[in-house]
């Protein structure tokens, strides 16, 4: 597989981007040598190996959820820059 320049000028045409005729034909290039280098993936025996979607095998590493005491109001608003009837208060946003 090889892009064009027309791939090209259609990809810039997706995203709205005015390309020159240098640009096109540098991003063939390097999209071109990058599709070379990947395609060197082929060459690996992967017989036997199982699919992965991380290199290292994960686990679900959430610890469980345990009941504890809420921190006190007046120690949670200590650093909130201002607060109103036991609450954060922020500006509004909307009018």
């Amino acid at each position: 597989m090889s892009i064009t320049v027309k791939d090209v000028e259609h990809v810039a045409n997706l995203a709205r981007l005015e390309l020159t005729e240098a640009e096109k034909e540098q991003f063939t290039g390097q999209l071109n040598a990058i599709l070379k280098y990947a395609e060197k993936l082929n060459e690996l025996n992967t017989d036997g190996i199982e699919p992965t979607s991380h290199v290292r095998p994960m686990y679900n590493v959430m610890r469980e959820d345990k009941v504890a005491e809420s921190l006190p109001i007046e120690k949670v608003l200590l650093n909130a820059p201002d607060e109103e009837d036991g609450q954060f208060k922020v500006p509004a946003v909307l009018e």
